[in-house]
C-alpha cells in the first residue's frame, strides 16, 4: 500500500471515528435491544480497558466503516458486556473476563437468531476482545491441565442452527498463539463452521499478534481504529453478506 493510500484511508477512518464518538451515528446497547430488527448487526468485543465503551475505539471505527459500505441497509451495533480486565498477573481473572465476554456474545447471537432471523450478524473483537470473539464460535476450549477444576465453567458451544446467521467474524490484533501460551491460555479456536468467514488483522510489528514473546503492547497495537484496516474489514463484511 502506498503512503498516499494509507493516508487517505487513515483520514477516512478518523472521520468515521470522530462522527461516531459524537454520539449521533451509533446505537447504545439499550437502543439496540429496543430497536426493530436491523439488516445487519455488529457484535463487537472491545480490547483491554479500552475507552469509548461499550464498543471501544476500534469497534466504533469498524461499525461506522460497515455502515458506510452498506448504504440503504440498517446497521445496528452491540458492545459485548464484559470486564475487559487488565489483571494479567491474575490468570483466573483474565480467564473469567474472557468467559463472561463469550457468554455475553453468545447470548446476543442466540437472541438475534431467535427474534431477528433475517438480521445478518457480524462478530468482531479487538485484542482481548478478539479472544472473546474467537472463542464465541468454538465448539470446545482446551483448558490447561492446571485449571481442570474450572472446566465446568467453560461456556457451551453455540447451537449449530445459528451458524447461518453469522455472516462474518473479524479479529483485530488477536493475541498470537505464542503470546497466549506464554500467559498459560489456550490458543484461539475458531470453529470450522466459521473459519471460511473469518478474517484476522495484525499490523506488522504489533508484538501482541505477531508472534513475539509476551510483553506490554507497543505503539502499533493501538492504531487499528485509524490505519485503514477497519475499512478493509468492512469491505470483507460487505462481500460476505
Amino acid at each position: 500500500m502506498s503512503v498516499s493510500t494509507l493516508a487517505r484511508r487513515t483520514m477516512v477512518s478518523v472521520a468515521c471515528l470522530a462522527m461516531a464518538l459524537s454520539g449521533s451515528l451509533f446505537l447504545t446497547n439499550a437502543k439496540a435491544q429496543a430497536a426493530p430488527c436491523s439488516d445487519v448487526e455488529v457484535i463487537f468485543a472491545r480490547g483491554t480497558i479500552e475507552p469509548a465503551p461499550p464498543l471501544g475505539l476500534t469497534g466504533v471505527s469498524f461499525t461506522e466503516a460497515v455502515r458506510a459500505q452498506l448504504p440503504g441497509k440498517s446497521v445496528s451495533s452491540y458492545g459485548v458486556n464484559y470486564p475487559a480486565s487488565d489483571r494479567f498477573n491474575d490468570r483466573l481473572a483474565i480467564a473469567n473476563s474472557v468467559t463472561i465476554g463469550v457468554r455475553s456474545a453468545q447470548s446476543r447471537i442466540k437472541y438475534l437468531a431467535a427474534t431477528c432471523p433475517n438480521t445478518r450478524i457480524v462478530l468482531g473483537g479487538y485484542s482481548q476482545g478478539a479472544v472473546v470473539a474467537g472463542f464465541t464460535t468454538a465448539t470446545g476450549i482446551d483448558v490447561p491441565s492446571e485449571y481442570r477444576e474450572y472446566e465446568n465453567q467453560v461456556p457451551p458451544p453455540l447451537p449449530a442452527n445459528v451458524s447461518d446467521n453469522v455472516a462474518a467474524v473479524v479479529l483485530f490484533a488477536p493475541p498470537s498463539d505464542r503470546f497466549l501460551r506464554d500467559v498459560g491460555s489456550p490458543e484461539i479456536q475458531v470453529d470450522r463452521e466459521y473459519q471460511a468467514r473469518t478474517k484476522s488483522y495484525c499490523i506488522p510489528g504489533d508484538n501482541i499478534c505477531d508472534g513475539s514473546p509476551v510483553g506490554q503492547p507497543n505503539g502499533l497495537h493501538v492504531l487499528y481504529s485509524v490505519n485503514g484496516m477497519t475499512l478493509d474489514a468492512a469491505s470483507y463484511v460487505q462481500r460476505n453478506l
